[in-house]
């Protein structure tokens, strides 16, 4: 790895197939405002307990998307890390996340295309071990070699 590839960044050229890495974190309210707020997305079903407990969720639910974040931060922080360019993400949400759940996000390696230094990668976000989100990534990797 070059001297000016960040800590923790993985290039094409380490990136193996089984590869794997995760982070958890709990979702709190705090999470879900700051999301509503920085999305614009105010459903009340994420920020409106009684209007919430009337839903088929029977409570409030954080936004699909702050859950799926988790796997960005994943591949943008870890694997392959800084320097990734997202180009494609497919999601199924499984289960809704609620506050105070935590979540862990799960990025695998499935596939690589080293001489265009594309990345597929199983994505996942469980709750109590339980996949609330699953789909595929498709990342552009950095390389340790000057092009």
């Amino acid at each position: 790895m070059l001297d000016n590839m960040p800590r923790g960044t993985i290039c094409i050229e380490d990136i193996e197939i089984g590869m794997m890495r995760s982070l958890e974190k709990v979702v709190t309210d705090r999470d879900i405002e700051l999301f509503a707020e920085v999305s614009t997305d105010r459903n009340p079903v994420h920020l409106d307990d009684s209007y919430a407990q009337d839903t088929i969720f029977a409570g409030r639910i954080a936004h699909g998307m702050l859950t799926a974040g988790l796997i960005s931060a994943v591949i943008g922080e870890q694997l392959p890390g800084h320097g990734t360019v997202y180009l494609g993400q497919t999601l199924k949400f499984m289960a809704p996340v609620r506050p105070g759940d935590m979540v862990r996000a799960e990025v695998e390696v499935t596939e690589i295309d080293h001489s265009r230094r594309r990345v597929q990668l199983a994505t996942r976000c469980l709750v109590d071990g339980k996949v609330v989100l699953k789909g595929e990534a498709t990342v552009l990797a950095p390389s340790a070699k000057f092009d």
